[in-house]
């Protein structure tokens, strides 16, 4: 059931399912808390699981005006905050991941433990750091007619089989607006600080057949991070949550319970 909180300037719709230790889930660019659908029932067992839609996301309502990812990480600890808790766990998966360290690095307070999916370190931006950028933003630019060429993109060939209708996900995508515009151009932002400067406990998963962000991208991230744990998610494309929620979740489970909760 849909909540809605005011954090800030934000009218924030978000999930909330289970018991346990606060746990925030951050979805992706051009996504909605709904990509978390079959990894939330995983989680919930375990945490009090809390999906929120971000700025000019969703069902979230505020100013309409152009944001920069530190208004992102402000605004989330702002919903932190809001729901009455000191900190949580955070898990950013794609962008959404790019959100989690900015607030790891501006509110390290707001920041339990750290879960990084699919993503690539600040302050360096996508085109720099993934050589097939400009293909990708050419299949964006093509839409509907390149849906399904940029579903293999985000999703293998064999899951992509097993579940068809997801070849043409990207065909229903909304006409250009004001608010998608504002989006495009906060994702392009970044923040000029590095993951080094992370101080909370962090896990950095990647998938292994990840077009969108080169699974080498996002576990190099483990190396400047101190003491990151680093975990390789094999037969897996761009969307863990949505292509391996179980095993998505089980890594999170014995990172996020170092008291050795069973997954």
């Amino acid at each position: 059931m849909t909540e809605f909180v005011q954090a800030g300037e934000l009218r924030t719709a978000f999930d909330r399912e289970g018991h346990g230790p606060a746990l925030v889930l951050m979805h992706g660019a051009e996504a909605s808390r709904q990509m978390f659908a079959a990894l939330v029932p995983h989680l919930a067992k375990h945490f009090t699981v809390i999906a929120y839609d971000q700025r000019d996301c969703g069902e979230t309502q505020g100013p309409e005006r152009p944001a920069m990812l530190v208004d992102l990480a402000n605004d989330a600890q702002q919903f932190i905050k809001a729901l009455g808790l000191k900190r949580a766990h955070v898990f950013g998966s794609s962008y959404g991941g790019r959100v989690a360290q900015a607030l790891a690095l501006l509110h390290p307070r707001s920041v339990d433990r750290l879960v990084l999916a699919s993503t690539w370190a600040l302050p360096r931006p996508y085109a720099e750091l993934c050589p097939d950028a400009s293909r990708l933003a050419e299949l964006r630019r093509g839409l509907p007619e390149t849906a399904e060429e940029l579903a293999t993109w985000f999703f293998p060939e064999a899951f992509l089989q097993q579940r068809p209708e997801l070849r043409r996900i990207f065909a229903t995508a909304r006409p250009e607006s004001a608010r998608s515009i504002r989006r495009t151009a906060t994702v392009a932002t970044t923040l000029d600080k590095g993951v080094a400067d992370i101080v909370a406990p962090t896990l950095v998963l990647a998938g292994e057949l990840d077009r969108v962000v080169p699974p080498t991208v996002t576990l190099a991230m483990a190396g400047r991070i101190r003491g990151a744990d680093a975990v390789l998610l094999p037969a897996t494309g761009h969307v863990t949550a949505m292509q391996s929620p179980e095993a998505l979740a089980h890594h999170m489970i014995r990172f996020l319970n170092p008291a050795g909760v069973k997954a």
